[in-house]
């Protein structure tokens, strides 16, 4: 059974490019990985109407929380088989987000803790209800809000399908889910976390270290 390993943070904070450099230095580690990116964007009807929504497509679907958290969370319901396939396969199943996401983004839409109502929501509903597999190891790529969100001008600027949706362009509401990604790590939310700097470039060796030989 492989260890399913997760990288949160912000929007801008570098995810894929440590998902990149992580897959990486795990096969020269010898290990088997697979990657997987949430929201499914083009692969999942759930996911697409998130991508829609966070551009103003559906009316006012974007202005409930809970709807667009549950969203998020029946793209990942429907991606369970493919996690527990690769979890049966390889050592390592890396995700880009995960169920963390959707309980810091809400929380923070909704001004919330990360010991609120909306967490626990999330938590009951995508673990407890959709039987989502609980991750190993999650990994917080922390970045100053403000770095995070030059990251995102930058990358919507050069890259045509990623425009800046309605979360990216609030700064207000990115300050506030970097709080709740830092409160949700202090208490090992769903597993134990690793909070690593993004800002000033991550180790990836130590990193991979830490993800093969827990402990």
């Amino acid at each position: 059974m492989g260890r399913l390993v997760v990288i949160e943070g912000l929007d801008g904070a570098g995810k894929r490019t440590l998902t990149e450099a992580l897959t990486k230095a795990l096969h020269d580690e010898g290990r088997t990985v697979t990657t997987l990116a949430f929201p499914r964007y083009g692969r999942s009807v759930h996911a697409d109407l998130v991508r829609e929504g966070l551009h103003r497509r559906h009316g006012d679907l974007t202005d409930s929380v809970y709807g667009m958290g549950l969203l998020y969370a029946l793209d990942r319901r429907d991606a369970v088989p493919e996690i527990r396939a690769g979890l049966d396969t390889h050592d390592v199943v890396l995700l880009d987000r995960y169920v963390a996401s959707n309980a810091a983004y809400g929380a923070a839409r909704l001004e919330q803790r990360a010991d609120g109502e909306f967490v626990r929501w999330v938590r009951e509903i995508e673990i407890d209800r959709f039987g989502l597999p609980v991750p190993d190891t999650q990994i917080l790529l922390k970045v100053p809000p403000a770095v995070a969100a030059e990251r995102a001008e930058k990358r919507a600027g050069t890259e045509a399908d990623r425009a800046k949706d309605a979360y990216e362009s609030d700064d207000d509401l990115q300050a506030r889910c970097a709080a709740v990604y830092d409160e949700l790590a202090a208490m090992s939310w769903l597993s134990a976390w690793r909070v690593v700097d993004g800002a000033t470039g991550v180790d990836h060796t130590g990193l991979v270290a830490g993800l093969v030989h827990p402990g």
